[in-house]
Parts: C-alpha cells; structure tokens; sequence
C-alpha cells in the first residue's frame, strides 16, 4: 500500500464495508444541493464492458497487502482484504456509488426506508424473496437482530472495534411476514443507511465465541456472488469461488483468488503473470506505461533501465562492451518489460485525502495564531501538483475534511480559514510573540517544538483547544483584490461564510471585527520578516516534522520539502525526521509525538456519525490521561461535537448535510488538520480484464468483473496508456 497518506485502515472500521469508518468526508448553507457537492474530480477506471462481452469462467487473480488476520470487518485488525472478501460473499443493504452515496442493493433489499418518527424512529426492511444463505437458510430478522447484539456495545464478551449506530436501537423484530424486518431505534439516526452492510449471519453474531474467533479464519455461511473456498496461509492468498445458491447475475469469474504481494514485488508479480490485477506505486506506473508505448518498436525508449538510469543518458555506456552480469541484468529487465506489455495503468482519484496534522496539544502549535499562521503560508493547489499533476490526474486541494467533490456532504469550507497569504501568517505569527532576529540560547536550550518543554496552554496563557467558538471569521480575506487573494487564486464571492452557520451577502467582515481567524485589525508583518526566521523567549520556531521511510513514502517526502520550503518563507523552521512504517502511527501519531506529519483519511459516505473520533474534543479520562479517541492533533470544539451530533440525529438529509459542513468550516478555523489533496489510486490490470481497476468511491460488483471475448472491447474509458 502506497504511503502517500499514510491511512489507518485497521484504526477506523466503517459500516458500509469499512470505507465509512472515519477517515477519513461542506458550505455552511442551509441545505444541501448538488452545486455545492460537485462532481467526484476523476471518474472511475475500470474497463466497463457489458456483460455480453464479458467470457464466463477463468480466475482473476489480485494483490492484496496481506492475508488478512480476520474475516470480520467489525474487528480492530480488519484491513482492506477483509473489507474485499466480505463486498464479494456478504450481504449488503446499502451499497456506494460513483459519487460515494449509499444506494440500495437490489439483490437484498426491496426496499428500505423510515416509516414511522414519532415515537420513535421505525426502518422497515423489505428483503429479496431469493435471499438466502450459502446453507440454504432465508435471510432474516434473526441475523439482523444478532449481528445488533453484538455491536451493540452493551455486552463487553464481544471484542468489537466500534458500535456507532447500533447502539442506538431499541429492538428489532419480525414485520408482517418473515422478508420483512423492523427496526426501532431509541433515539433518532440519520445514518442508518449504515448499518447492517455488511450483514454477517447469525451463526457469526450469535455468541462472543463464534464473533471473536469463529470468522476470523474462515466463513462458512456467505451469501454473495461468491464464497470462501480456501484461506491458504502458507500460500499467502485467499480462493474465492462461485457462489451455487447465488440467486442475482451469476458471476462471470470461476474463481477470484486474492494474492499477497508486497507494493514493491508487484511489478515482477504482474510481469511473470502471477497476479493480473494489483495498485502499484507512480513509479511502476510509469515503468508500465513506457512498456506499453513501446509495444510494436525494437528501439529502447527512454526511461528507468536496470540500474535505475535514464536511457538517454547512457547512450555512451549502450555502446560499451556489457559485462556478462550486466548482460543478464539487461536481458531480465527486457523480459519483464516485454511480460509488462500486457497490462495498462487504471488512473482515478481514491476515496480518501491526505492531510497535514498539526499537533495542537503542546509547544508553538498549542497557540491557533501559529497553527493558522502555518496554514496560510501553504498554497495548497501547488502541494496537490506535487502528487498529482505527474500522474494526469487533476490536481485540485481538497476543501472539506468530512467529505469529497461528489458526495453529498461535501462543500469547499476552506474560505473558513483562509487561503495562501504570506503577510497575514506573519501577521498572525507576529501577534503571538514570534518575531525575527530575537535573542536564541544556544547552549542546553530545545527549539520550541513537541521536543521542547510541554505547555497545555497557548503562549499568552490562555487555553488554547481550537479556539474560542463563536469568535471565528468564517470567509475568505476581505483584501483588496488586487492583493494576494487575487494573486494565489483566492479571488472575491458573492457571499462570506460566517461561523454561526450562516450566509452573509454582501456583507463584509472586517480584520478584527472578530478575534481569531486573523491577526488583530493593526498588526503587520515585521518590515524585516524576510530577513530570518522567528523566536521567542529565546528558543527559533522549530517544527517537528515526522514521517514515514517504508516503500512508497517518496511523495510524502517531496510534499514535505515543498511544505517546508513554504514555511520557511514566513520564518518557521521545520526539522523532518523520517521513522520506520512501524512505529509511525504507534510511536510518533497516536503518542502526540511529531508536531506536523501526513497521513490520509478515507472518505465517508456517513460523516455525521465516521468522522466524529477524528475531530472530537480530547477529553481527560479517569486515569488521568487525555482520551483523543481518533483526533491525533488534540484540537476539537465543543460546538464541532454539537454539531455532528445534531447531525446524526437530523433524519432529514439536506438538513443533517448542512450540519455536517457547519462543523466543518468550524474544523477548518481551528486549524488541527489541513485537507491537501485527494489520493491518487493507481492499479495496473491485464487489459483484457474488464469492470476492475481504479473503483474510486464505487463498492466493486465482483460478479460483473471478468475477461474480455476475443475480439471484445471494452467502453470508452479514461485510461492514459
């Protein structure tokens, strides 16, 4: 798996095949609509073809990171494999679409919605006549009301990763006749599209045992397309096969056969045909690529040789006599090459985004003047082009936390905090006490940073937790246009979005007018700001800037050069210090030991309900010791807390939407976590595959995906090479 954003996929666990678990997913108008949801930034790659076109029979054969420790996606090393395995066997009520909104899965559900609010919220869930189980048993109310026990969080004998959303049922009992199934709920859940995707039978729910052991090395009942045929440890892969009892669009594969390879073996994987599909890193991208254009010449085109090099920079050495073991390295890298012919890149954006943490729980980022400061000296657009732009992907930051461009949630909020603007973050870096050329110990003194002395409180004394609510300028900077705004792209709206949740036409917000989201109405940038960087009390500014050193880190390594270099401009030194994958997120992220890092969240189609441990306010727990849940910057509000609570009780959609982008601006002004870019998502696949590759937000219909017939093309697809 690529570190671009490095994502903690055994962290969060979703409801809707684990994609829906934080991660990690808004104006602040009254409702929502699809102007401000936008379109998803890159369609879908994935070779579509009819299914007339499509052969039956034959085995696909993917990579996968591992052989996942658990086939129970509701365990806390559940992965990505375990997430793959349940979408092809399971049942799901609700599945994502292209723009990563939940629709109904027809092969289950007849239909499903609220039919009753008052007293209590009711769902009625109509089920397929078909819908049975691998052992022939109707699906039914007796799963469902298992599989509630046992998320429910009120019986501790279950090891559960997290019960959002089943916690808050009151019961669940047969309807009018056995397809029928009712669910009350205690209290109102807006996201109850959720729940019970997937759907595990009750012979997995029913006790602790059978849920904490008995799924964990196989599943005996399915109801998919497919079933678990073999889960080979030793061979390191996972057989799926056709599913006999399977009532929908019979699968056109035999068999799926799920492969661990590591991200760097892949291309050697794909070039001797031991897997046909497999995510790969930019630079195997390319490699594939050049294979590909070079397809039908006998010249060697330029690009990476054995040793690494470019070709058209060793036209002097091709003429040189080869040494016989540079000979077999040379005739092994044109095997593969030639092997690698037979595969094309599937480019599209994946349903997560890559951010830069700032940690708000002590040293100069407790104050958020600083973090501000250090958002608004990054020009965000510049640092997507790092990542993307190389790839033909477009490069657009992301502007909300809780959403993606496409989904319903989602609204560009960014305007909360500001954009690039080098004179306000010196500003607001001047405001808190930081100013250049001030006296520095040199001797037995740290840099103010993680490293340094920890204070829980800002640097004027005050506790500083995200801020004061209700004091945020929630809009752009009212500058004149022909300032920096207009300079960085940030030009003038016709509204400005203020924090109390509403919209201001014409209406202006003067610096100052409101403390916190700008440096005070009067204080400018020191005249010798571009002279060296900042002090106080006689330590530099000094950031710890920690990041992962594992294979496929390379980007976040350049993203974090040019985040440095940007900081660097307005005074604030960073000092990068790279760790091993291992102990990133234990060691360094979720101890609070960094000051700045990158890593990703995936994307949620439930917001209100996923994103909430990410951005909740830390709490002191009993212990003593500071519960952050999943929010590893310590920066949280009461009022964002408020806010995804109403939303997640708000049953009415535009309504919950709206909510959830009001918490959003509020994030963006606290400045704990700054959105970049969204991920690319890169899979090199046989190009006779078809209905398989780069999914972006779309749940993957396993039984549609196989080869293509002779002479069969697929349709029009956004594939480069």
């Amino acid at each position: 798996m690529s570190h671009d954003g490095v994502r903690l996929r055994a962290v969060m666990r979703s409801v809707v095949f684990l994609t829906a678990g934080a991660l990690a997913v808004p104006t602040l108008a009254s409702c929502g609509s699809d102007d401000e949801s936008g379109k998803p930034l890159a369609a879908q790659d994935i070779a579509p073809a009819g299914r007339d076109l499509v052969a039956d029979g034959g085995t696909l054969r993917w990579a996968v990171d591992d052989v996942p420790e658990t086939l129970n996606t509701f365990q806390s090393d559940a992965d990505d494999a375990t997430t793959r395995v349940a979408q092809a066997v399971l049942p799901a009520m609700f599945r994502l679409d292209a723009q990563g909104r939940p629709q109904r899965d027809a092969d289950y559900l007849e239909s499903a919605k609220v039919v009753d609010t008052e007293p209590k919220q009711v769902v009625l869930y109509k089920l397929d006549q078909q819908a049975v189980w691998s052992d022939g048993r109707e699906i039914g109310a007796a799963d469902f009301a298992a599989q509630w026990r046992a998320l429910s969080g009120k019986d501790s004998a279950y090891w559960t990763a997290r019960n959002a959303g089943y916690d808050r049922i009151e019961k669940i009992e047969r309807g009018a006749n056995n397809l029928e199934v009712k669910v009350t709920f205690s209290r109102p859940y807006a996201d109850w599209k959720a729940l019970f995707s997937p759907l595990y039978p009750k012979d997995v729910m029913g006790t602790p045992d059978a849920f904490n052991d008995g799924a964990r090395r196989t599943l005996k009942v399915t109801a998919g397309a497919f079933s678990v045929q073999k889960v080979d440890r030793k061979d390191k892969e996972i057989v799926l096969g056709r599913n006999p009892h399977w009532w929908g669009r019979p699968a056109k594969l035999s068999q799926i056969v799920l492969a661990a390879v590591p991200l760097d073996k892949r291309a050697a994987a794909l070039a001797d045909g031991s897997v046909d599909l497999a995510e790969i890193d930019p630079a195997d991208a390319s490699r594939i690529a050049l294979a590909g254009r070079a397809k039908g010449t006998s010249t060697p085109l330029q690009g990476a040789t054995p040793t690494g090099k470019d070709e058209n920079k060793n036209e002097s050495r091709q003429k040189k006599k080869l040494s016989k073991k540079e000979r077999k390295a040379l005739a092994k890298f044109l095997r593969r090459q030639d092997a690698l012919r037979a595969f094309t890149v599937r480019r599209s954006l994946e349903p997560a985004y890559t951010q830069l943490a700032l940690n708000g729980s002590e040293g100069p980022l407790a104050d958020e003047r600083v973090r501000r400061a250090v958002a608004r000296a990054l020009d965000r657009t510049e640092l997507a082009k790092v990542v993307l732009k190389p790839l033909g992907l477009p490069a657009v930051p992301v502007g909300s936390h809780l959403a993606l461009s496409g989904q319903a949630a989602y609204a560009d909020n960014s305007g909360a905090l500001g954009g690039q603007d080098t004179a306000e973050a010196q500003a607001l870096l001047a405001d808190a006490g930081w100013v250049p050329g001030g006296p520095v110990k040199d001797k037995g003194e740290k840099a103010a940073g993680s490293e340094g002395k920890k204070s829980k409180k800002s640097d004027d004394g005050a506790e500083s937790e995200g801020g004061s609510d209700g004091q945020y300028i929630v809009g752009e900077d009212n500058k004149d246009p022909q300032d920096h705004t207009k300079k960085h792209g940030h030009g003038d709206e016709s509204s400005k979005h203020l924090a109390d949740g509403r919209q201001y036409d014409g209406r202006k917000v003067k610096q100052g007018g409101a403390p916190g989201a700008y440096a005070p109405k009067g204080t400018a940038a020191p005249a010798d700001a571009k002279t060296g960087l900042l002090a106080k009390d006689g330590k530099p500014l000094a950031l710890r800037f920690v990041l992962p050193s594992g294979t496929g880190s390379e980007s976040l390594g350049a993203v974090a050069d040019s985040i440095s270099r940007m900081l660097e401009k307005v005074g604030i030194r960073t000092e990068i210090t790279k760790v091993s994958d291992d102990s990133y997120f234990k060691d360094h992220i979720a101890s609070g030991q960094y000051d700045l890092a990158l890593y990703s969240w995936p994307a949620s189609a439930f917001p209100a309900t996923d994103a909430r441990p990410i951005f909740a306010k830390p709490v002191p727990a009993a212990d003593g010791s500071l519960n952050v849940e999943q929010n590893y910057t310590r920066v949280g509000t009461d009022q964002v807390d408020q806010l995804f609570d109403q939303a997640a009780s708000t049953l009415d959609e535009d309504e919950s939407a709206a909510l959830v982008r009001k918490a959003d601006a509020r994030i963006w002004a606290a400045a704990g976590s700054i959105p970049l870019y969204q991920r690319p998502q890169l899979t090199a696949a046989r190009r006779t595959l078809a209905n398989a590759g780069s999914f972006g937000f779309q749940t993957p219909l396993y039984e549609d995906m196989g080869f293509l017939k002779k002479g069969a093309t697929p349709s029009a697809s956004p594939t480069r090479d």
